[in-house]
């Protein structure tokens, strides 16, 4: 058995689904989507309990027995350890989202940009992200680890599967853990390919008519309710000075962001 991989669907024992979540956060921690002791995972065992990351531990460094198990209220009942302090946001969504099983929270350095910026990643530059995830808003900002934050989100769970936490990071869920992980990575590829077009001053977005296509197409195949995000389809014509500032800016973030890319191959 690879002790890497993860498995899709949820139909596993609790062991499977400790060492998964053991290994999407390696998997995170080696993307540099969660330095240090940053980010969190869970996944929800059954109709009443939730297996979460411990708090204080580096995403990379987990073994299964380090995880937590609490009750969608958060009461702790099994692990020696304390749950992840981001536990409320994850409970609010398990709460709002029966469909939901597995969520990421993490803080991929591009993504998490444009959410410091305050900008969704609502622009129609490719087919495949609204395919996937139509659009990625920013939630407003609120506290870490705080009810605070799950109010915050709480508009915007019901239309969408990746979510910008403004100031702080990205929250991705899914039917399952491969899936939610899966919605990170991609919201970063967003963020990276929409960086890029920015630096190179140009943006071919897509027409109303092939964004309205593939979110017919979206909408039969997945089964979601329609978003309420007003996705940009015509790019803004900033003045002279804000091209030359944000040319700088988006230079410097574009090559933290090569690097991080170079360091993961």
């Amino acid at each position: 058995m690879n002790l890497q991989a993860i498995r899709p669907g949820i139909e596993k024992d609790e062991a499977e689904h400790r060492r998964e979540i053991c290994a999407a956060g390696v998997w995170l921690y080696r993307r540099g989507f969660a330095v240090a002791t940053d980010g969190n995972l869970s996944l929800r065992l059954d109709a009443s309990r939730v297996l979460t990351s411990p708090t204080g531990l580096s995403k990379g460094m987990l073994n299964p027995e380090d995880l937590v198990i609490t009750d969608l209220h958060g009461r702790q009942l099994e692990g020696r350890l304390s749950p992840s302090s981001e536990l409320p946001m994850h409970l609010a969504v398990y709460r709002r989202r029966h469909d939901v099983r597995a969520i990421c929270h993490a803080h991929p350095p591009v993504a998490t940009g444009y959410a410091a910026a305050g900008i969704a990643l609502d622009k129609a530059l490719l087919a495949e992200s609204i395919l996937d995830l139509a659009c990625i808003p920013v939630a407003p900002y609120a506290t870490p680890g705080t009810d605070d934050l799950a109010e915050a989100l709480d508009p915007l769970i019901e239309h969408y599967n990746a979510i910008l936490l403004a100031n702080h990071g990205v929250v991705t869920f899914g039917p399952d853990l491969l899936t939610a992980f899966f919605r990170m990575e991609t919201t970063e590829h967003i963020a990276r390919v929409n960086l890029v077009t920015e630096l190179l001053g140009r943006q071919v977005l897509l027409t109303d008519r092939d964004v309205d296509r593939l979110l017919a197409s979206r909408h039969r195949s997945r089964n979601v309710a329609s978003d309420p995000c007003s996705r940009t389809r015509t790019a803004d014509t900033p003045s002279a000075d804000d091209t030359t500032r944000s040319r700088r800016d988006l230079e410097v973030l574009l090559a933290e962001a090569l690097r991080t890319l170079n360091d993961d191959v």
